[in-house]
């Protein structure tokens, strides 16, 4: 896993633009059941190189096409078809989505090939507790982990022609837009099966600023000019909203959240089988999924300390999908990368050591708060930490279960435990927007929740005795994490919990139960 890390010394920008990029070249094509990949390849063939591919099932089986040149693509879209209108009237716009069927399917039916087919979500968490159980030590379980559960090649090249697609429709009213992802398709921690967030974007980055300064004139483009940037945005959203809508092929339930504190249009993608959530660009958020890339590419223990955490706070319903006063998974990443810079030498720099090593052009200030930071991964020194997996895991429960929340907040920036600047039970610092607390939604009886399951792995973890767990063919390590600790454990549950405020023990321990039964059910079905 090291050697993988170190070929990925990419910037964050030059991934970002050579992925974009490639989706721009790339079609989606819905193919007929009993396929002939050869033969479907050199069809394609015979409108220019095709560079890579795969297959998949969503709905049937699909294929993904990378082409070398764009005006390949131009070629297809000649010889493609409009669907004969019988009972459905079609809207005619003209998509990169294809579907081929057999002109004489019982001719060709003989010649069908077996096919790969790329997965696009990760194995139910039984079928990984019993991989889990193979393993040889608690360090070889959380890489098994990363390994089911991170994107893979194929979904990121998904995730990026999503995005390609949504800005044909931008493009139609914005022609110099892009459309990015941003979060957890990009900063290296996403998960199988995760939706896709990307946003908008209409900065022409310094293209046109040395074109202006030739010339007599100062000169601009007449705009239409609104009351503010969220009415602009509210604005922009609601019609590009619209037209997904009214002419996007596959997109389904979409919905306009015009009102949220960052305006967003959610939709299904149908073809690529993703929950999408389009917002306008958003500077701030692509700093933090670059700052996350880059603490994921330094150390390979990064990942997959965070993968474990994040499935075990599922599992044990300490996350969940829908907003509420759960803690988010940001949150549990951000707890992670402070656990790490906490260890002795630390594993991961802080936020200021990532800006003093920031050179010109890595300075950004975005809405008054500097964002800026080191790019270039070769600046950064590796670290001296040597620990493995297996204590590091120990360690993270042990060093939050006993976190004095009370007093101390979180400071990804210094790297240090410092006073709360308010009473939010949980206070983890935005890394860049200084003044907000970005676990401000968690509840009291939610981190106390949290401690009490950090308490209780952290002894199992201690207690355990795994070759006499391996003879008897019990879960040990992270798979005994990953069963939710049942109602033959509140009673044992009961002595972790001492010095926790005696008035949320109860409604603690009955959220305990009742997310038992939910939890297995949410961790197989997400």
């Amino acid at each position: 896993t090291d050697a993988e890390v170190g070929t990925r010394k990419k910037t964050f920008a030059e991934v970002q633009t050579e992925r974009l990029d490639q989706a721009e070249r790339t079609v989606l094509i819905k193919c007929p059941s009993k396929l002939n990949e050869k033969k479907l390849l050199k069809y394609l063939s015979s409108h220019g190189n095709v560079k890579s591919h795969f297959f998949f099932e969503n709905r049937g089986i699909n294929a993904l096409i990378e082409f070398s040149e764009k005006s390949s693509i131009a070629s297809l879209q000649d010889a493609v078809g409009i669907p004969s209108a019988s009972e459905h009237h079609v809207v005619p716009f003209k998509s990169r989505l294809f579907t081929f069927t057999l002109k004489n399917p019982v001719s060709q039916r003989a010649e069908e090939t077996p096919l790969h087919l790329s997965p696009q979500c990760h194995i139910p968490v039984k079928d990984l507790i019993e991989k889990l159980c193979l393993a040889d030590s608690i360090s070889s379980q959380m890489y098994i982990l990363l390994k089911e559960y991170q994107l893979t090649e194929e979904n990121i090249k998904l995730r990026f022609l999503a995005c390609s697609l949504v800005r044909d429709f931008a493009c139609a009213y914005f022609p110099d837009s892009t459309v990015k992802p941003f979060g957890s398709s990009v900063n290296t921690f996403g998960k199988l099966g995760s939706d896709v967030d990307m946003f908008l974007d209409f900065h022409d980055t310094g293209k046109h600023a040395t074109k202006m300064k030739k010339g007599p004139f100062e000169m601009e483009y007449q705009m239409k000019r609104l009351p503010s940037e969220r009415f602009a945005t509210q604005r922009i959203l609601s019609v590009i909203g619209d037209c997904l809508d009214n002419f996007g092929p596959g997109c389904t339930n979409v919905q306009k959240i015009l009102n949220a504190r960052c305006p967003l249009v959610k939709f299904s993608h149908q073809p690529t089988g993703f929950q999408c959530d389009l917002s306008v660009s958003n500077s701030i958020a692509t700093r933090s999924s670059e700052l996350l890339y880059i603490y994921g590419c330094l150390d390979s223990r990064v990942r997959a300390l965070v993968f474990t955490i994040r499935c075990w706070a599922r599992v044990h319903g300490l996350t969940n999908s829908a907003p509420g006063t759960w803690i988010t998974n940001f949150s549990l990443t951000m707890m992670v990368m402070f656990f790490l810079q906490r260890r002795s030498p630390p594993i991961i720099p802080t936020l200021d050591q990532l800006k003093e090593l920031a050179d010109e052009k890595d300075k950004h200030i975005i809405g008054g708060y500097d964002c800026s930071f080191v790019s270039d991964l070769r600046k950064i020194k590796p670290t001296q930490n040597t620990e493995t997996l297996d204590v590091l895991l120990g360690e993270f429960f042990e060093y939050f279960g006993n976190f004095d929340f009370r007093r101390n907040s979180i400071n990804l920036r210094k790297g240090k435990e410092v006073n709360k600047p308010e009473s939010s039970p949980l206070y983890i610092w935005n890394p860049f927007e200084q003044d907000l607390n970005i676990s401000k939604n968690v509840n009291q009886p939610q981190l106390e929740k949290f401690i009490a399951m950090a308490r209780e792995s952290a002894w199992i973890l201690q207690k355990e005795d795994k070759t006499q767990q391996m003879i008897n063919k019990e879960p040990w390590g992270l798979a005994a994490l990953l069963i939710p600790f049942g109602k033959n454990n509140s009673s044992k549950m009961k002595h972790r919990i001492k010095g926790i405020g005696s008035e949320t023990i109860k409604s603690l321990l009955d959220s305990l139960k009742l997310n038992n039964a939910n939890s297995q059910q949410k961790a197989v079905g997400k």
